[in-house]
């Protein structure tokens, strides 16, 4: 009789650390939730934007905003590409390139979010590294290039600089490759979830089945 109640209070100890850590998970959900609520652009702040007026009507077309197999990975990567190569305006940048590769706009504006105040130290490197080890592949180094484009002393001078260029480099880079990973990771998601979500409703039909005969 002693013996099982402590593995009673074992088990209620480890159903309460379970459900706390539930919890914690919704918490964390719902917080995430709420900021994308919060800063995703909506299509009335994209009407009153004094930079998109020219454009609202055509941005504010329903084919941009529904979300569709093939617009959000567009959107996705679109956002991938102007977050890293756009270091301002990348939200009205985003919605003026969704219009001829039609891409969900909503998800193009979210994703450029990646780039902010806390990431951005950490991509800088990531853009330097990336461009410096381009530079010695091509068998150049980022000194020898500086020297060689020194002739001009205005910002091709300091482009060329010893983390100007290849930091520019490797933004180019990262941008083009971030926007082919951000398409493919979000197109295989997508399928996935359909392909769940499918599964899912062949289950209960068959279980409805079963319980109608």
């Amino acid at each position: 009789m002693t013996s099982a109640s402590p593995s009673r209070s074992g088990i209620g100890s480890a159903s309460k650390a379970g459900s706390s850590a539930t919890v914690a998970e919704r918490g964390l959900g719902a917080r995430f939730r709420g900021w994308v609520q919060r800063n995703l652009p909506t299509r009335e702040s994209f009407e009153s934007n004094r930079w998109l007026k020219p454009l609202a009507s055509r941005i504010l077309h329903s084919s941009l905003w529904r979300m569709t197999r093939r617009s959000v990975p567009r959107g996705v990567a679109l956002g991938m590409f102007t977050g890293i190569l756009i270091p301002m305006g990348q939200i009205p940048a985003s919605a003026v390139l969704a219009l001829p590769l039609r891409a969900n706009v909503p998800a193009a504006a979210l994703t450029t979010f990646f780039t902010n105040p806390f990431t951005t130290p950490l991509l800088l490197i990531l853009y330097y590294k990336v461009g410096g080890w381009t530079l010695h592949l091509g068998g150049t180094t980022a000194a020898t290039a500086a020297k060689t484009a020194a002739v001009d002393p205005g910002w091709l001078h300091w482009l060329a600089a010893d983390y100007g260029l290849p930091t520019a480099i490797g933004m180019v880079i990262c941008a083009v490759l971030g926007g082919i990973l951000g398409y493919v990771v979000t197109a295989l998601s997508w399928r996935l979830w359909i392909a769940r979500k499918w599964r899912k409703r062949s289950s209960e039909r068959a279980a409805r089945q079963i319980d109608a005969a």
